[in-house]
Parts: structure tokens; sequence; C-alpha cells
């Protein structure tokens, strides 16, 4: 079932939920930010955070969940890259509900003018 259109992007309920759900926690905000400026290896990202190696890794396994970051192997590290299709799929999905709202400030605004 496709919950939301919004422009040329479809999302189901599920979609958006995992999106949503892995971008509350800030340090996976900033694993998506790290890793869409630059590829980054799992250990490279678990050096900069004050949590274990495994919990590095259960954070990025959310964020693959949610198709916001992307794994692949090179030689024997995990390769850890932002994906910035998703990144535009949940944009998109807020631009359209920040439409709707500003059609609903116009909407008061024009209610209040008649006054």
């Amino acid at each position: 079932m496709v919950a939301y259109q919004a422009a040329d992007t479809n999302l189901t309920n599920e979609e958006v939920d995992r999106i949503f759900r892995a971008l509350a926690d800030a340090t996976r905000r900033d694993i998506v930010h790290r890793t869409l400026t630059a590829e980054a290896s799992i250990s490279d990202l678990a050096d900069r955070y004050d949590m274990s190696f495994a919990a590095v890794q259960k954070h990025i396994a959310v964020l693959e969940e949610a198709g916001l970051v992307t794994k692949r192997r090179r030689g024997r590290e995990r390769r850890i890259r932002g994906n910035p299709e998703t990144v535009r799929k949940a944009q998109t999905l807020l631009n359209t509900y920040e439409r709707i709202w500003q059609a609903r400030i116009g909407q008061l605004n024009t209610l209040l003018a008649g006054e």
C-alpha cells in the first residue's frame, strides 16, 4: 500500500516509519551526515563515538534497513555510504507537509483579512 505520494516519490507507511525512526537518533543523523559527505569504514565511524563498535554497528544496521546508508565490502572492511535518494524522498515528504501547512496559513490569513 502506498501511503504517500509526494511529487515523484512513493513511500509506504513502513518506509516512512523506518526513515524517521532512524533519523530520530542524533548519532544516526551524524552518521548519515558524515557518510553523505564521504564514504567511511565502520571502524572510522566507531572511533568518532563514545560507544562500543557493536553499538555503532547496530546504528548502521538501523540506517541500512531504512535505506539511508549502504554498505559495501572493500577487502576486509565494510564501507558505509549515505544514500542521497532516500534523504531526497524524506525531504520531498517534508516539503509536501510544509505546502499543506502554508496553504492552511494562507486560508487563515484570508479569513482574518475579510473581518
